[in-house]
């Protein structure tokens, strides 16, 4: 048995170990060259990538600083977490949620939009919940000559200081049919209103203040017209408006050189009157000549651009 073992490993038959059945051992002989393991080269081994686990870290720490660190629990929309949990590994879906309420008011340089869109950003206003409620008395009328807003109780029976601050918080809708219903609400209100507006002032401070704040420019416009149409309205206005100018006038300050420079060409929208720059000088003209002795010094201080209209 022996010898035909040794035959045939001879000849190359068997390329694996043989058994000698007699004494059920394995003879140890060298394999072929083929079947021997690979041999890697230096060179391979040391190009291959190393894969380090980044550390999670607190902000506004010295780790923070270092090399392969992850800052977490940032100070934006961040819930408060204990000083053992600080430097644990975030929830993936926590992060997503705060890299999305993150990114969505980033702001592009030098793009056209010099904000987000309002409806990004915008919650529902409260006119429009008691609109969709059905607690406004106002219903469309279309007509021929265009669509009109009609009133089923009696204008001068209304609660101003419940509805005008209503209809003032719908100035920041842009959306149909709200904006309709809110932009002629006030229009209606403010001019039957009389001296029923006067003690309302204070709560409309805040609506004009979130319209102005929405930096869109169909609302801002509506906006200072709006304004200009208040201080018409009542010889009490315009003085009443003077404590308030630290809300309103900050935006107006902001955007008082936004004009259109369309150079040597005809603007045929200036029929519509929505040149920002110039609704903002209009606006702070009205609020001049209506605001009484102590209106220029206080449009002054927040707008130092501003020149008066009396001495000019």
């Amino acid at each position: 048995m022996s010898c035909t073992s040794r035959t045939a490993t001879a000849y190359g038959r068997r390329s694996g170990p043989s058994h000698d059945f007699d004494t059920n051992a394995i003879s140890l002989k060298p394999r072929s060259t083929s079947s021997k393991t690979p041999h890697l080269s230096q060179s391979r081994v040391h190009s291959a990538p190393l894969t380090v686990r980044p550390r999670y870290v607190p902000p506004f720490s010295i780790q923070s600083q270092q090399k392969n660190t992850v800052v977490i629990n940032g100070p934006i929309n961040e819930a408060t977490v204990s000083a053992s949990a600080r430097g644990k590994a975030p929830n993936p879906t926590a992060g997503r949620k705060d890299q999305k309420s993150i990114t969505t008011f980033n702001v592009a340089v030098g793009s056209k939009t010099i904000s987000p869109s309002a409806s990004s950003i915008q919650c529902s206003t409260l006119f429009r919940m008691y609109f969709d409620r059905g607690d406004l008395p106002i219903k469309m009328e279309y007509l021929c000559g265009g669509d009109k807003i009609g009133w089923t109780v009696d204008i001068e029976k209304l609660d101003y200081s419940l509805y005008l601050p209503l209809f003032f918080d719908g100035l920041a809708e842009t959306k149909h049919p709200y904006k309709t219903y809110a932009r002629q609400g006030v229009t209606d209100l403010l001019l039957a209103g009389g001296d029923k507006i006067h003690p309302v002032i204070p709560q409309l401070i805040l609506p004009l203040k979130n319209a102005l704040s929405t930096r869109n420019l169909e609302v801002m416009c509506t906006t200072l017209k709006i304004i200009q149409q208040l201080v018409i309205s009542s010889d009490m206005v315009g003085p009443g408006l003077v404590p308030f100018y630290r809300q309103l006038l900050p935006m107006f300050n902001a955007f008082k050189v936004k004009n259109l420079n369309c150079g040597d060409e005809i603007d045929y929208a200036q029929k519509n009157n929505m040149n920002l720059g110039d609704l903002i000088d209009e606006t702070l003209q009205v609020l001049e000549l209506h605001g009484g002795e102590d209106a220029f010094i206080n449009i002054k201080y927040m707008v130092p651009t501003y020149e008066s209209c009396y001495l000019n």
